[in-house]
């Protein structure tokens, strides 16, 4: 996929590995889209990069669809969509309170697994109706973020594990559904990275976890989650899998 003069949407992209990812993605000469629910620090990172910023509860049929609609309006239709909006809180499924409230599971599901699946069937409606833009046959590309959790859940992740359990099982039916039609379908599976969650933890707590990835052993860097990103929308022939992005982390239990 050439980026440049491509519209591109990001999810969560006011933030993290949204923000990087929208960044790559501007300097690739794509134009931009940042969609969060915090409006203000959506449209902060746009105005940075020349592009545009929406508020967008990614869990809403209505919402998503007034976002996409608005960076079509601008852009045109997306050829590039990147999922990066989700939270992560701990919750284990009985702690000395009792059982985890059900609502506070929903919701991480909801806004992980849900808001991805919903911006994504979206984004793809747009896409399949395009014209191909190279001898391939392409018209677009969905990359998802999932997390080492999907595989090396902890204790006290229930939820998150779930989640993103469930955008990597995603990938292939998407891949394989959009497939007759040139849009494919990507999944990343970060492992510790230097976010604004991983920073809301003691600096010895941060330093720890970086030093338990084999290799480099230290936190991965945004720009090399979105880095991932811009390789996976070049090379054509990535689709349908799955890619763990760690350092060869495998999580211990807790």
């Amino acid at each position: 996929m050439e980026l440049k003069g491509t519209a591109a949407i990001v999810t969560g992209g006011a933030s993290g590995l949204g923000a990087a990812t929208a960044r790559a993605l501007a300097a690739a000469g794509a134009k931009v889209a940042v969609l969060d629910v915090n409006a203000e620090a959506a449209r902060s990172v746009a105005s940075e990069i020349g592009g545009l910023g929406l508020e967008c509860d990614v869990t809403g049929d209505e919402a998503a669809r007034a976002a996409i609609a608005s960076a079509r309006e601008a852009h045109g239709a997306a050829r590039v969509l990147v999922n990066c909006a989700g939270i992560g809180p701990p919750g284990r499924a009985v702690s000395r309170r009792g059982p985890l409230p059900l609502d506070d599971f929903r919701k991480i599901i909801e806004i992980n697994l849900i808001g991805t699946f919903n911006c994504a069937r979206l984004a793809a409606a747009d896409m399949l109706e395009q014209d191909s833009v190279n001898d391939d046959g392409e018209r677009g590309v969905i990359v998802n973020t999932s997390s080492v959790a999907a595989y090396d859940g902890q204790i006290g992740q229930p939820a998150y594990a779930a989640s993103k359990g469930g955008i990597a099982s995603l990938t292939l039916p998407l891949a394989r559904e959009f497939a007759s039609r040139g849009v494919r379908v990507m999944t990343i599976a970060p492992g510790l990275f230097a976010t604004p969650l991983m920073f809301s933890l003691p600096e010895e707590a941060q330093k720890a976890l970086g030093e338990s990835v084999p290799f480099p052993s230290r936190l991965g860097d945004a720009d090399e989650y979105a880095s991932m990103v811009l390789y996976i929308c070049e090379n054509r022939m990535l689709n349908g899998e799955v890619v763990r992005l760690d350092g060869a982390l495998r999580m211990a239990p807790r």
